[in-house]
């Protein structure tokens, strides 16, 4: 096998798409599902609520399990790669079934809520787990896992902004045509253009690491998955970016309420696009400074800037979407670290249990994500209950709009600090990961010797 396996742009391109359409999906659960539950399908907040911790907890039964599985099979398109064919249809089946507005009693629409809720989240890692264990696969170069990494959360991150400009434009243009706001149609637009990406992603996408000769069983996955103790910080870490999904699913209402406007949600996804951008020199950054300390310099600066927010208020539209767009940056920024520093966490485990298992590590970044999404849709109900927002209402008192602010200013500010204090434990740096790699390489070179 060659020393280092290059990947064709073509192809990094490819996996960017897969990413972005992907995340339409992803971006229309995480940013509208919940104001669809309470403002369309007309359940309460609570209920909602209630639907996102069960979905996390059938999760986190199912993704170890359905990621471990995947760690002991192989087929003839490879180990993780034939995944990718049959799970863009499934997400856009399924995606299409949680907007879509049913005629029915209040029990009834909540058990079909929760249903194609669930159902979304466990069709949605059969894709996700095996999206991220493909960068493991596609070289076994460092350099160009980075790449590779860097350019599946520009395409993550992308198709989540797409969906916050594309979605609600679309979705009014349709309102005048349907009783649910536009919502199904407009869904199934953007998860029309979604699949051919996510298909392509599938044809163009290579595996070239081949798989270990020793089996693996699921209890070894489990072992390996247990080993990994710096992976357990980083997904803390990631999981506090919870206080940020609150605040992406706080917008629409503050947007409506407080600015009057509810198109100005688009903002926030071209803001997110052009962070993406501006996150290509992420890679260089990461060559000049450790991973961890650039991840907490960027949180701190996340909080310096939502504080100057605080004070200067919300009236002056500019400085609010500057500050939101600096914000926005930051996270997106610091997500990337948290990517590259898990797919570096593979050979920790490896090293430790002999056994090489990318799914089971690349399943905690799909069910915490998932689990952030949902803890802060269950966190949004709420706060908007102890605020005391009223649903379907014209008006909000000052009490509301005051806390809508607070909601989607200083709560991610939280966040961020709670963020730098899991990472300040993390010392699995870039200078220990490199000596695992050679001890790994010296291991396998003893054993092609024997």
């Amino acid at each position: 096998m060659a020393n280092t396996m290059k990947i064709p742009s073509r192809e990094l391109w490819s996996y960017f798409g897969y990413g972005l359409g992907q995340c339409f999906s992803f971006g229309l659960v995480g940013s509208f599902i919940n104001y669809f539950y309470t403002d369309v399908l007309g359940i309460s907040a609570l209920a909602a609520s209630t639907i996102f911790l069960i979905a996390r907890a059938w999760d986190a039964v199912h993704d170890p399990l359905f990621a471990s599985f995947m760690d002991t099979i192989n087929s003839r398109f490879g180990k993780f790669r034939h995944f990718l064919l049959i799970a863009p249809l499934l997400i856009t089946g399924v995606t299409l079934l949680s907007f879509y507005k049913i005629e029915a009693d209040t029990t009834t629409k909540i058990l079909y809520a929760g249903a194609t809720y669930i159902l979304w989240g466990t069709l949605y890692a059969i894709s996700d787990i095996p999206f991220w264990s493909m960068s493991s696969v596609m070289t076994n170069d460092s350099g160009e896992r980075t790449r590779a990494v860097t350019a599946a959360m520009l395409g993550v991150n992308a198709g989540i902004a797409c969906a916050n400009i594309f979605f609600p434009k679309l979705a009014a243009f349709f309102a005048q045509y349907s009783n649910d706001k536009g919502y199904f149609m407009a869904a199934l637009v953007m998860m029309l253009v979604g699949l051919p990406l996510m298909l392509n992603g599938f044809l163009q996408i290579k595996e070239r690491v081949p798989p270990s000769p020793e089996k693996v069983t699921m209890r070894d996955t489990f072992r390996n998955l247990r080993q990994n103790k710096p992976l357990f910080i980083i997904l803390l870490s990631f999981f506090f970016c919870v206080f940020h999904n609150v605040a992406n699913g706080i917008y629409i209402y503050f947007f409506i309420y407080n600015m009057g406007d509810a198109s100005l949600q688009m903002v926030i996804g071209l803001m997110g696009i052009v962070a993406a951008v501006v996150c290509l020199v992420a890679p260089m950054l990461t060559r000049k400074m450790q991973k961890r300390k650039l991840f907490m310099i960027l949180c701190g600066l996340d909080i310096a800037v939502r504080v100057v927010m605080w004070f200067a208020g919300y009236h002056h539209t500019a400085v609010l979407f500057l500050l939101l767009g600096l914000s926005t940056l930051f996270v997106m920024m610091s997500n990337i670290l948290t990517s590259s520093m898990i797919a570096d966490t593979i050979e920790y485990a490896e090293y430790h249990t002999h056994k090489r298992c990318a799914a089971i590590t690349f399943s905690g970044q799909t069910f915490t994500g998932k689990m952030s999404v949902a803890v802060g849709g269950g966190l949004i109900g709420l706060f908007l209950t102890l605020i005391g927002y009223v649903p379907q209402a014209q008006t909000q008192s000052d009490a509301v709009l005051n806390g809508l602010f607070f909601g989607v200013c200083l709560l991610p500010a939280i966040g961020s600090l709670i963020r730098i204090g899991f990472m300040s434990r993390f010392t699995f740096t870039e200078e220990k990961h490199a000596e695992i790699c050679r001890l790994l390489a010296d291991r396998r070179h003893a054993l092609q010797q024997e």
